[in-house]
């Protein structure tokens, strides 16, 4: 088994990256950090704001010790099936101990804090997506987020994601093949495919 961790600030590009290898690679699965706390929070409130998750995270570490989430998802990972594990979202040191302990790698992936604010606000996963700069900028100063520029520092890889979406999935791509992690072949329609005049096979909807 494969595990492959991602850190990065929020709006950084995370998601993106784990929908791409998900559409992309075979026998994967995906882990995040947070998962955990939000699926207590949904027990108890319909609208989850990121600062619930922060606040939560730091009330268990407090109680239980600071590598309780650690802990629930090295569960997750002894009950995967499938041959390559995504961490999405390790944040601190204790959560990258465990994925070294693994034999892992980490990818670090970042983009300038106004992008990643525009990207937030677009997606509105959680309620407080729709926040001003500075309040993005307020959680992202919490103690939760300011782990990550430490962990960065300790990464295999590091992406920068400060350009077009086809731009860092080229990137992505590269550290795929680096990490000798095949890419799906996309299976060709014959139905839909005609052969040019060099005897190469295109699909028409191309033409």
């Amino acid at each position: 088994m494969l595990i492959l961790g991602i850190t990065g600030q929020t709006g950084s590009g995370k998601d993106a990256i784990c929908r791409f290898i998900q559409d992309n690679v075979e026998s994967v699965s995906f882990v995040r950090f947070s998962q955990a706390l939000t699926e207590a929070l949904s027990l108890f409130v319909q609208d989850i704001k990121k600062e619930d998750q922060q606040w939560l995270g730091n009330v268990l570490r407090e109680r239980f010790g600071a590598d309780i989430i650690a802990k629930s998802v090295a569960k997750k990972i002894e009950n995967s099936k499938t041959e390559i594990v995504i961490l999405n979202g390790i944040r601190y040191q204790v959560e990258l101990e465990l994925l070294k302990s693994l034999n892992g790698k980490l990818i670090y992936v970042s983009a300038p804090a106004n992008t990643r604010w525009e990207r937030v606000l677009n997606r509105g996963e959680k309620k407080d997506d729709n926040s001003s700069f500075e309040k993005f900028q307020e959680l992202d100063s919490a103690p939760t987020e300011k782990g990550i520029i430490e962990i960065a520092q300790q990464a295999d890889f590091v992406i920068e994601n400060n350009g077009t979406y086809d731009q860092l999935m080229q990137k992505v791509r590269e550290v795929l093949k680096e990490l000798q992690i095949p890419i799906k072949i996309k299976s060709v329609n014959l139905e839909n495919t005609v052969k040019t005049s060099n005897g190469e096979s295109i699909e028409t909807r191309d033409i």
